[in-house]
């Protein structure tokens, strides 16, 4: 069962992922207004799966017959020097991201509550798919520093990208 405290952090990542979408939502903004709609895509693509991830922790509360509390969030970063900067902030932000669902982990640990335990397993599992994502591009933007033939195939192939929920769950 679901004590206060731990519903309390639960509603607090809820609250960050759906700042998260909004994170990666300025990032898109800023891909878009530099002309490169792939990595604008990319972007997009990642503020979906972070209001689905919100909304995941959303269902969940109410599950546990407990009720969501969603709050305010501050501004997200809007301007970035280069692409390698954005995505260089975006890894940062998906470690603190994981360090957060560690501790979320941590909580339900202490509180011995299995249902929260099991729930954010896939959290975990999810944060090594992120940073690793993340970790990849940075590496190959890093390798092609700003040649424009493979920045415009980087673009093309990030253009491709999309988000579908894992089969049996619904935003």
């Amino acid at each position: 069962m679901l004590n206060q405290a731990l519903l309390d952090k639960l509603n607090d990542q809820m609250n960050y992922e759906f700042y998260s979408s909004q994170v990666y939502l300025a990032m898109a903004a800023y891909c878009s207004a530099e002309s490169y709609d792939g990595f604008a895509n990319f972007f997009v693509v990642q503020a979906e799966e972070e209001k689905f991830h919100a909304m995941k922790i959303y269902h969940f509360i109410n599950q546990m017959g407990k009720r969501a509390v969603v709050t305010g969030m501050p501004n997200p970063q809007v301007e970035y020097e280069s692409l390698l900067d954005a995505f260089e902030h975006s890894y940062s932000h998906e470690q603190t991201v994981t360090q957060r669902i560690y501790a979320l982990s941590d909580a339900a640990w202490e509180d011995r509550e299995h249902a929260t335990i099991n729930f954010l397993k896939w959290f975990i599992d999810e944060q090594v798919e992120e940073e690793d994502t993340f970790d990849s591009i940075i590496q190959k933007l890093r390798r092609i520093d700003m040649d424009s033939n493979a920045l415009y195939m980087m673009d093309a192939e990030l253009a491709a990208r999309s988000f579908t929920p894992p089969a049996g769950e619904a935003e």
